[in-house]
């Protein structure tokens, strides 16, 4: 069975209302007690994979998961384990889910990890103590579970409290349960958390408050794909970089490389978007404005630091007075990373691109829609050309177009790094080939962003106008170097013209 679920965590203030909402019409409420188990050597979370033991009111249940295709599809296959003795916990049993998918990676798991199935030691790990509100409805042409939580994760003396919701498709379309979570996203303030318990009390066994930042990893691509099927392909791999890194921002963590991976995440999701529209009819014009608005609110921390622990020391040291910058007046402050996070505009265009990922529907019929190499080689070549012909005069170019060359290099970049796998060798020398250049104009776009910001900050101490004066003093010269780099590119072999295929 693969499991398609939505979780989404409760603000505080919205906690009772949420739960007598859930409480609604016909449902229940029961106890959920779980032992999560591993080998000591934790074989089966480093494949992402979760084996638990779970009290459901009277009865055991014995549950595995392990990840599907899609960032929020699981595989999972239950075990009821009934004639089990009510007061004790089971001991968990790897043949229980011997001839399901999920049993199967398990088993190749703990042989990578040098265990053989059978004879696995299975250790607890850590605990979960839910109290559930749970009632199923019909939505659309759908049938849902709604199941509100509360309670904690516990590892050792390491606790953590949970109040979140579920939303799980039971039967029908993910179009409709989708357009159900929208609604009580809206009504009750939610965001989106792919922070299962199971991770949260792996978490709590090491000590960690926080997942590690998750970087970009490329689209799953074979074969011929239509064009469909590759932009489906690279919004998941997409949203696979953009979830977990934006459920770590909006849990509240500072870290830098939280923010900047989703940034990364979000520019990827952007040129896909852009460079992949005639691909992908289903690619909403709607969605840019909120994606745009979360990308700036989220580099002004980035920026912040850019100006405070990078330009201003080397200011500082070339003799420069020692300058006071704010990145926003006390009337109107930026909002905190977790904010723009969990923004209404935010979450919903989360939830369109979820449901623009999903499989579609096998056509009957139907002609199938023709490969997509053609036209993705007409992308390549003419990005790669518009680069190469403005690379020849950067250093003469207005300071917004180079900022446009910048934009248009990065989109190379990444629209090469999704459709790599589609035209054979010769993409990572191409890709590495651009490294140089991309450098060369961050730096240069990194000061020219310090001049406004410096600029701006004189109006308020004069003393910013030596900052404006020294950075831009240096501009010339890094124009040439930029240009320098840019034209090395023309020299490039484009990888996607070597193709035979």
């Amino acid at each position: 069975m693969i499991e398609f679920e939505l979780k989404f965590q409760v603000d505080a203030q919205q906690r009772a209302a949420v739960e007598a909402a859930v409480a609604r019409g016909h449902s229940q409420r029961t106890r959920l007690q779980a032992r999560y188990f591993d080998t000591a050597d934790g074989a089966l979370a480093a494949q992402k994979l979760v084996l638990r033991v779970r009290k459901e009111g009277k009865n055991w249940i014995q549950t595995a998961k392990a990840p599907a295709e899609g960032p929020l599809q699981r595989h999972e296959h239950n075990a009821d384990l009934r004639t089990e003795r009510a007061g004790e916990v089971p001991p968990p049993r790897i043949e229980r889910h011997e001839g399901t998918p999920v049993g199967e990676l398990i088993a190749k798991a703990l042989r990578a990890a040098g265990h053989e199935p059978a004879d696995a030691v299975l250790v607890p790990l850590y605990l979960t103590d839910i109290r559930r509100t749970l009632r199923e409805m019909r939505t659309g042409d759908a049938r849902v579970e709604l199941a509100f939580d509360r309670g904690e994760v516990r590892a050792g003396e390491q606790l953590h409290a949970v109040c979140e919701l579920e939303i799980e498709l039971k039967s029908g379309s993910p179009q409709s349960m989708l357009e159900l979570a929208r609604r009580w996203c809206m009504r009750y303030g939610l965001w989106l958390d792919t922070v299962s318990k199971s991770a949260r009390g792996e978490r709590l066994a090491k000590g960690a408050e926080y997942g590690e930042p998750i970087k970009a990893d490329a689209p799953k691509l074979g074969g011929d794909p239509s064009g469909a099927q590759v932009f489906r392909a690279v919004l998941n791999s997409c949203l696979a970089q953009i979830l977990p890194n934006a459920s770590e921002v909006a849990a509240g963590s500072t870290d830098p490389e939280h923010v900047h991976q989703l940034r990364v995440g979000i520019r990827r999701l952007r040129t896909a978007l852009r460079e992949m529209a005639e691909l992908a009819p289903s690619v909403d014009p709607a969605w840019e404005p909120a994606l745009v608005d979360a990308f700036r609110a989220l580099g002004r921390q980035r920026d912040r630091e850019q100006l405070q622990q990078i330009m201003q020391p080397q200011i500082e040291a070339t003799g420069g007075p020692s300058v006071t910058l704010h990145d926003s007046s006390p009337d109107d402050p930026s909002p905190a990373p977790a904010e723009v996070v969990r923004s209404a505009p935010f979450q919903l265009v989360l939830m369109s691109l979820i449901e623009a990922s999903l499989p579609e529907e096998e056509p009957t019929g139907e002609e199938p829609d023709p490969p997509a190499r053609k036209p993705l080689r007409a992308r390549l070549s003419k990005l790669h050309r518009q680069v190469v012909r403005d690379g020849r005069r950067f250093d003469a170019l207005a300071v917004e177009e180079q900022h446009r060359v910048r934009k248009r290099l990065k989109r190379l970049r990444y629209l090469g790094e999704f459709v790599a796998p589609l035209f054979g060798h010769g993409a990572k020398r191409y890709l590495k080939e651009l490294r140089p250049a991309q450098d060369a104009l961050g730096t240069h776009n990194d000061a020219a962003m310090a001049i406004a910001a410096y600029r701006d900050a004189a109006q308020r101490d004069g003393r910013a106008w030596f900052a404006v004066g020294w950075l831009a003093a240096r501009q010339p010269a890094s124009a040439l170097k930029c240009r320098d780099a840019l034209e090395k590119i023309a020299g490039a072999q484009p990888f996607w013209k070597r193709s035979k295929r």
